[in-house]
C-alpha cells in the first residue's frame, strides 16, 4: 500500500531537483492532503534536501552501479527516515519499497529493500567518518563563505525554529521564549496556525534576523515610508505597527496577493501598490525607503534547504544588476535627508557590501552607521563600515538565525 507522506515527499523532491521549483511552491501545487501528512511530507523532503550529500555518501558503498534516478530518490527518502528522523527500520524499509513499486520501479524494489536493510543494520555508524557539513554544501557556496563556511554549514544541519513578531499590545502564545530583537521563538515544527491569536492577527511569522532592516529604519508615527519588494509583508507590518504611513510595493502577482492577505489578517492599514519598483514613481518623495531586494536567498538555507539546488553562482551577476536598478529607484523616491535601508537575505558578498560600494559611487548617498545599541545581542555583526551582517552561525545556543546583510544610508 502506498504511503501518502512518502509519495508526497517524492513528488516534492522531484519538483525541486528535476524541475527546479521552490519547495513551498511545489507543496502548494499538490492536490489537497491531510494537514498531518502534508507537514510530515514537507519535513521529510526538507530533511533529504538538507542532508543530500551525506545521504548519497551513505548509500554509495552499497550500490554496485548507479540506479535510476527515481530509485535513488526512494533510497534517499528511506535513508533519511532511518538516519535523521527516527523512523522505525521496518517502516522506513517497507514504505521505501512500496514507493519504488508505485513509481513503476518493481525491478528495483529488491535493491531498495537490500540497501536500506544494510543502512538500518549499520545505524548511526553509517555516518561515522563523513564530513556532513562539507558534503551537504555545494562547492561554490563553501568557497564563497571562506573561513565562515564550516560554522554556517553546521548551522544549516539544524531545522530552524519558528520566530514570531507581535502586533503592539498582543500577548505572545504559550511555549515561546523572548529574543533581544523583540521576537518570540518557538520550537521547530510548531504550527503557527494552531497558536492562540493567529486568526485574530496578533502576530506574524518572521525570523529574528528579518526584523533588523525595519528596526534600523526607525519607524515612528507620521513617517512616510516606501517598502519596496514588500511581500510577504513582515517588514511592512513592522513599519505600520510602529506608526509609519506605509506604501508597500510588490511586482509579482502571487506575492502581491499574499502580501494583501497577510496584512488583512493583521488588520494593519497600508497603501498597497502592485507595480515594478524599478519603474514606479510616487507623487511625492518619501521620508524613508526600505528595500529588501530580491537575492540568492542563501541566508535562508536552514529554513529553505531547497535554495542550494535552485540557485547557481552564475545567477549572481543578474541579481546584482536587479539590485542596482532597485537601489537607483529607491534613491530617486527618497527626499534629501531621508533614510534608505537596503537588505538582502544573502550571504554572498556580491549582493551585500559590493552593491552598497557601487551605489555610493554613483548616487548622492552616505553611510549611516549602525550603533551597537541598535542591534541588541548582535554587536559582533556590525562591520567595519557600520553595516550589519548576520549569519546562521550567530546565536547557536538559541537555535541560530537567518543570514542577512543590512546597510543604512542617508540621501544628501
Amino acid at each position: 500500500m502506498s504511503d501518502p507522506t512518502r509519495e508526497t515527499a517524492f513528488a516534492l523532491l522531484t519538483a525541486v531537483l528535476d524541475r527546479h521549483r521552490p519547495l513551498e511552491e511545489a507543496l502548494d501545487g499538490l492536490p489537497p492532503l491531510d494537514a498531518r501528512d502534508r507537514a510530515a511530507a514537507h519535513r521529510l523532503a526538507a530533511t533529504v534536501l538538507r542532508r543530500l550529500g551525506t545521504l548519497d555518501a551513505v548509500l554509495e558503498p552499497f550500490l554496485a552501479k548507479a540506479p535510476p534516478a527515481p530509485a535513488r530518490m526512494a533510497l534517499r527518502i528511506g535513508a533519511a527516515g532511518l538516519l535523521f528522523l527516527g523512523t522505525p527500520a521496518h517502516a522506513a524499509v517497507a514504505t521505501a519499497v512500496a514507493l519504488a513499486r508505485s513509481r513503476g520501479l518493481a525491478p528495483f524494489a529488491g535493491l531498495v529493500n537490500a540497501v536500506l536493510r544494510r543502512v538500518a543494520a549499520a545505524g548511526p555508524a553509517a555516518l561515522e567518518g563523513l564530513d556532513g557539513p562539507r558534503l551537504d554544501t555545494p562547492a561554490w557556496l563553501w568557497t564563497a563563505w571562506g573561513a565562515e563556511a564550516r560554522a554556517i554549514a553546521e548551522a544549516h544541519q539544524i531545522e530552524a525554529p519558528l520566530d514570531l513578531s507581535l502586533r503592539p499590545g498582543a500577548v505572545a502564545p504559550d511555549g515561546g521564549v523572548p529574543l533581544s530583537t523583540g521576537s518570540w521563538r518557538y520550537p521547530a515544527g510548531t504550527r503557527v496556525t494552531e497558536l492562540a491569536g493567529f486568526a485574530e492577527g496578533a502576530f506574524w511569522v518572521q525570523d529574528a534576523a528579518a526584523t533588523l532592516p525595519a528596526r534600523l529604519l526607525g519607524a515612528r508615527p507620521g513617517l512616510r515610508v516606501a517598502d519596496l519588494c514588500a511581500a510577504p509583508g513582515g517588514k511592512t507590518a513592522q513599519l505600520a505597527a510602529g506608526g509609519a504611513i506605509v506604501t508597500a510595493v510588490e511586482r509579482d502577482p502571487a506575492r502581491f496577493a499574499r502580501l494583501r492577505d497577510n496584512l488583512g489578517r493583521l488588520r494593519l492599514s497600508v497603501s498597497l501598490v502592485h507595480a515594478d519598483a524599478t519603474t514606479w514613481r510616487p507623487d511625492e518623495q518619501f521620508d524613508a525607503v526600505l528595500l529588501d531586494a530580491p537575492c540568492s536567498a542563501t541566508g535562508t538555507i536552514r529554513r529553505h534547504p531547497d535554495v542550494p539546488y535552485l540557485k547557481r553562482q552564475r545567477d549572481l551577476p543578474g541579481l546584482a544588476r536587479q539590485q542596482d536598478a532597485l537601489l537607483d529607484a529607491a534613491c530617486a523616491m527618497l527626499r534629501p535627508g531621508g533614510r534608505l535601508v537596503y537588505a538582502v537575505c544573502s550571504l554572498q558578498p556580491e549582493e551585500g557590501a559590493a552593491r552598497i560600494a557601487a551605489a555610493l559611487g554613483r548616487m548622492p548617498l552616505r553611510p549611516d552607521p549602525v550603533a551597537p545599541e541598535e542591534a541588541p545581542g548582535l554587536a559582533e555583526a556590525i562591520t567595519r563600515e557600520g553595516f550589519l551582517r548576520v549569519t546562521p552561525a550567530f546565536w547557536p545556543e538559541l537555535g541560530g538565525m537567518d543570514g542577512f546583510f543590512v546597510a543604512r544610508l542617508t540621501r544628501g
